[in-house]
């Protein structure tokens, strides 16, 4: 059986894509940043994209790997059921806390801020 991830997610790879996503709306919470926006309907594909950034300020490499490995999972439990297709979005790391937070904590922060930046969109 396929994980979620490859059935519904794909994952953000070109840096055009990520600057496009610094500039849409985003919501922080207490384990990470989501920046979300949705797709211009001439850009393709009607997939939930995701990406995922840990800059040097979460800490060593080793830091950083376990961080966006926890960003990883806590996307591929939540999008399939509270993203939209045709959007990206984006989790940022934060320093000294996504490696650290409780898990089910940080399921609950994405539902929450999803549903936040799902409201304000146009």
């Amino acid at each position: 059986m396929p994980s979620a991830v490859s059935v519904c997610l794909q994952v953000l790879s070109k840096r055009s894509d990520f600057l496009k996503a610094a500039k849409a709306p985003r919501q922080a919470t207490t384990g990470f940043v989501l920046q979300a926006r949705r797709r211009a309907p001439d850009e393709a594909g009607e997939k939930i994209r995701i990406g995922y950034t840990c800059s040097k300020k979460v800490g060593n490499a080793v830091a950083r790997n376990r961080a966006k490995r926890r960003l990883r999972e806590v996307a591929r439990q939540t999008l399939p059921q509270f993203g939209n297709p045709g959007w990206d979005y984006v989790l940022i790391g934060r320093a000294n806390i996504t490696a650290r937070h409780p898990f089910s904590d940080m399921c609950d922060d994405l539902q929450k801020a999803l549903s936040k930046l799902h409201q304000k969109a146009p």
